[in-house]
């Protein structure tokens, strides 16, 4: 109790700043108002991501990887706010298409395991236990990822499939379930979605989606 007293006591001398552009947040809110009406809502309609021997994954995000919710992406990802990922999940909770979850079980997109142990968290892991949370959803966290731990970042589609091949299995001991709906962060060329899903219907998974927070314009 005393601790909340003392936080609502400095928020209402300092208020927080917001993630999105450093301006106080009122309300302890981790965006400003300006940067919360500045977020990029995106069509309710899934993309298609092609794998090219026609196991296409339907994947969808609420929000556009811009402006604040691109700040919240990457406070999750690389500043450890994992406190956000509530927020965030609520956010996708809100408008996420029925069909893509109904009956499925959230699979988080797993992190190679020296960049958990960097981090201390998979940033996927936590957004999809909220949304789990949130939409009274089964996890299945029953992938793991191996290989070389060299980042994502700044490849091209191509290259981050050649990258991920033989990358991703199932856990000893773990299944695959047969309505899996993978979960992770940011959707950007969606290579890494489409190599779990590979490895799901692989193990024995029958129908596989995907959700994420965000997802890069044009994607």
């Amino acid at each position: 109790m005393l601790s909340a007293l003392w936080r609502n006591a400095l928020a209402s001398v300092a208020p927080p700043a917001c993630f999105g552009c450093g301006a106080s947040a009122p309300g302890a809110l981790p965006l400003c108002p300006v940067c919360r009406d500045g977020l990029g809502w995106l069509s309710p309609e899934a993309v298609t991501l092609e794998a090219g021997d026609g196991t296409d994954v339907e994947a969808w995000a609420p929000l556009a990887y811009r402006g604040g919710a691109k700040a919240l992406a990457r406070a999750l990802k690389f500043r450890g706010a994992v406190a956000l990922a509530d927020g965030m999940a609520a956010q996708v909770v809100a408008s996420v298409p029925a069909a893509l979850v109904e009956g499925g079980s959230l699979v988080p997109v797993p992190l190679h395991p020296a960049r958990r142990r960097r981090r201390g968290f998979n940033q996927a892991e936590a957004l999809a236990r909220a949304v789990a949370g949130r939409a009274g959803l089964e996890m299945a966290d029953c992938l793991m990822r191996a290989g070389p731990r060299g980042t994502q970042m700044g490849r091209d589609r191509n290259e981050r499939l050649a990258a991920l091949t033989g990358a991703m299995s199932v856990r000893p001991g773990a299944r695959a379930p047969s309505r899996a709906v993978l979960v992770d962060d940011v959707l950007t060329t969606g290579a890494t979605l489409l190599a779990c899903a590979a490895t799901l219907r692989a193990a024995g998974s029958r129908h596989v989606t995907a959700i994420a927070y965000a997802r890069t314009p044009g994607r």
